[in-house]
């Protein structure tokens, strides 16, 4: 079953955030996953979410997830990340009806 990376990110530093953009789509890619929103435009039609720059990967399944995001080769970018933004991010297993 899917799995989804979810992340509704503020960023403070967008040189830096550029910088971990570049670095972290290849891995994204390479690690089975793919982006289905990456950060468009976001219209708000009830209460207030507070979604500033939205994020939502898909990866076949949440073992695959969980091996790219707690994996070691994205642990640098997670600091490189988080010192420039502020990240709210949740895993969230898909449906399979």
């Amino acid at each position: 079953m899917a799995a989804y990376l979810i992340a509704n990110i503020t960023v403070n530093d967008p040189a830096r955030f550029a910088d971990y953009r570049d670095q972290v789509a290849p891995m994204i890619a390479a690690q089975g996953g793919r982006y289905l929103i990456r950060g468009g435009a976001v219209t708000v039609v009830e209460g207030e979410p507070g979604f500033n720059r939205i994020v939502v990967l898909e990866y076949p399944s949440m073992e695959v997830l969980k091996r790219f995001y707690h994996g070691p080769e994205y642990a640098p970018l997670i600091a490189l990340r988080q010192s420039c933004t502020i990240s709210h991010v949740a895993l969230v297993e898909g449906y399979a009806g």
